[in-house]
């Protein structure tokens, strides 16, 4: 079985901003390597991911457009929406809500 761990905010802002360069190239030279030498597996939870979004915006200045990029969510809703209806599929709720770009998400009923 391989081993599995979770990345802290600093690692996967280090990664999106690529600043400060010297933690970005220990990433990208440490994370892989893990992964292939340990046949490992790399989460960030979603709180670290909403966490993330709001620190590369408020201490890099990185749009909020850019900073979805850079965490790979898709167009729609926001970015912190996701990651509510994220963690209420995984306990196996349905999100209710009164967005419409939100209710368009799988498990999510608009009242």
């Amino acid at each position: 079985m391989s081993a599995c761990f979770g990345i802290d905010t600093a690692t996967i802002v280090r990664l999106a901003a690529g600043d400060p360069e010297d933690s970005f190239e220990t990433c990208v030279r440490k994370l892989p390597a893990l992964v292939e030498r340990d046949d490992a597996e790399v989460f960030a939870s979603n709180q670290v991911v909403g966490e993330a979004y709001i620190v590369l915006q408020h201490h890099y200045g990185v749009s909020k457009t850019d900073a979805r990029a850079a965490l790979a969510a898709d167009s729609g809703c926001s970015l912190l929406d996701r990651l509510i209806t994220d963690d209420n599929r995984r306990a196996e709720l349905t999100t209710l809500t009164l967005d419409r770009k939100m209710a368009s998400l799988r498990q999510v009923r608009r009242l």
